[in-house]
């Protein structure tokens, strides 16, 4: 079983291989009192990866290492800089099925396969405090890398490397770095070892012949070299509608990739994030037809609602039990007969792990890797319309405003029904398109400014407003359900109908609410 690490370091070049790599007294740093030698740890590591660097190009890096006291796999996922989870798993002779599926959204099919072998010898000292408590390892690393696939390079180099210690605070290395500035040694320029690895024993091209000059001229060299080493970067500043889009449904297609790792490992709120970009997606698709041809992009949106359906098993599961738990706890103990607790975590838990279950078999099945190589598809050969290549100022405000105008006669549709499943109905579909609008005007932001991101901000207090209605119409459901299940036990289900009465309470209240809400947002106007 694979158990993870929250790593928090910083790497530095040490001096060519071979050369002394001294560090200078580190004793000085505040708050450490002493530096203990903890010998050194020769370390074997080889590094896998597709053939086309998957997970490198991500920042990636999974490797089986011996040697040193964490042998083992470990895959390494970003988090911030010089932050990173280290998810470990035993010894193995193949790469374990684990670390294999929190990597699959990057890899898909292709296979996995040995890239760089890293030969490490590690000196290790540790900083503690008066107490003896470790604050912080620093290692000098000789490291020699030899490339396994892709070429047959080599290569040699010294580095300094500081972790902070489980639970230390992150200022700490802050401390360190400043007295080792003072010594000289400065940042690395790579991120990982690995990426410095292939960077070094990539093949190298053949440099091509210039061609002779011509008599009486001497060929202006340096002019020549300076152009090659510094090419113009190509300008990625959105210019038009189709820019602009283009730019946030790639952020939506990333989110989706990016997020795969935490929804299988179940981090908080990492499926709520996923379900948010599908969505987004789906919107956008949606609102900008004008922009990215919907005969492409309806077949993309069925398949976004499909994984945005089998994200919200879990996530709709977890909002349900948050609200149930809340509404229980704020009840006065007079109020609570039976063992309402109790059944609630058995209610619960018994739909939670069936859903996670399915999440998972979905993440893996062939139906969602297609749907992300769809997505790659799209964004590398846009599917644009003539008005992509027009400016946003009219495009994009125009399909915002037309997202606004369902949304103002959705609202008017509810509040004219009665009170009832059918207003719940009404609003429910208000909420969704409240949701889309949203969506459409954070797009349009980068392009439209702050008229848009007023609009952001008042789609999502009637989207909140109208989510609060729909939370009360599905607990009231639950409850339902909860009230039967305890009535065939023979337990007294009181408490429920209390519950319920709450809810439909907090649903009457909104409802009250909706006018005044919706008179401000539509003088407010869209953009």
């Amino acid at each position: 079983m694979a158990d993870t690490k929250r790593e928090i370091e910083r790497k530095y070049e040490g001096p060519p291989a071979g050369g002394d790599a001294p560090l200078p007294d580190l004793t000085d740093v505040p708050g450490v009192s002493g530096v203990i030698d903890k010998g050194v740890a020769e370390l074997d590591a080889t590094y896998y990866d597709t053939a086309d660097q998957r997970l490198a190009t991500a920042s990636l890096t999974l490797r089986r290492r011996t040697g040193g006291d964490d042998a083992g796999w470990h895959l390494k996922l970003p988090v911030s800089e010089g932050v990173r989870d280290e998810i470990r798993a035993p010894l193995s002779d193949t790469v374990p099925d684990d670390l294999t599926a929190l990597v699959r959204s990057r890899i898909r099919e292709a296979e996995l396969v040995p890239v760089v072998r890293l030969l490490s010898a590690r000196d290790i000292r540790h900083l503690v405090d008066a107490s003896g408590t470790l604050l912080a390892e620093v290692s000098v690393d000789r490291v020699r890398a030899e490339r396994l696939s892709g070429g047959a390079g080599s290569a040699e180099w010294t580095e300094i490397e500081v972790e902070l210690a489980d639970d230390g605070d992150p200022a700490f290395l802050d401390k360190v770095e400043k007295k080792l500035r003072k010594a000289g040694i400065k940042r690395s320029s790579s991120a990982s070892k690995l990426a410095k690895a292939l960077d070094d024993t990539a093949p190298r091209k053949p440099e091509k012949a210039g061609k002779p000059a011509k008599a009486g001229k001497v060929a202006d060299v340096s002019k020549a070299t300076t152009t090659a080493a510094k090419p113009e970067p190509p300008d990625s500043t959105p210019h038009t509608a189709g820019d602009h889009i283009l730019t946030y449904v790639r952020e939506q297609r990333d989110a989706i990739v990016e997020l795969d790792p935490a929804v299988r490992r179940d981090v908080p709120d990492s499926v709520h994030r996923m379900r948010v970009a599908t969505r987004r997606l789906r919107s956008t698709f949606r609102s900008y037809g004008k922009i990215l041809d919907r005969t492409v992009t309806d077949p993309i949106g069925v398949e976004l609602k499909w994984l945005a359906a089998e994200l919200g098993v879990d996530r709709d599961q977890e909002v349900l039990t948050e609200h149930l738990t809340a509404a229980l706890d704020d009840l006065p103990s007079d109020l609570v007969t039976g063992p309402v607790q109790a059944r609630l975590d058995t209610w619960s838990g018994a739909r939670r792990s069936g859903s996670r279950q399915r999440l998972i078999a979905v993440l893996d099945g062939k139906r969602y890797l297609d749907l992300l190589t769809t997505l790659d598809t799209l964004v590398a050969r846009p599917p644009l319309q003539e008005a992509a290549s027009k400016k946003p100022e009219n495009v994009i405000a125009k399909a915002v405003r037309k997202d606004f105008k369902k949304v103002a006669d959705l609202v008017g549709e509810a509040l004219e029904l009665p009170p009832g499943s059918e207003r719940d109905l009404a609003m429910h579909d208000a909420r969704k398109k409240a949701k889309r609008t949203r969506y459409a005007a954070e797009a349009a932001t980068p392009a439209l400014g702050e008229p848009a991101a007023d609009l952001v901000k008042s789609m999502k207090s009637l989207q909140t407003l109208l989510g609060d209605h729909q939370d009360s119409v599905m607990v009231r459901g639950s409850l339902r359900e909860l009230a039967t299940e305890a009535h065939e036990a023979g337990e007294n289900a009181f408490t429920y109908g209390v519950l319920y009465g709450r809810a439909e309470q907090r649903a009457a209240a909104v409802e009250a609410a909706l006018p005044g809400e919706w008179e401000a947002i539509e003088g407010q106007g869209a953009v």
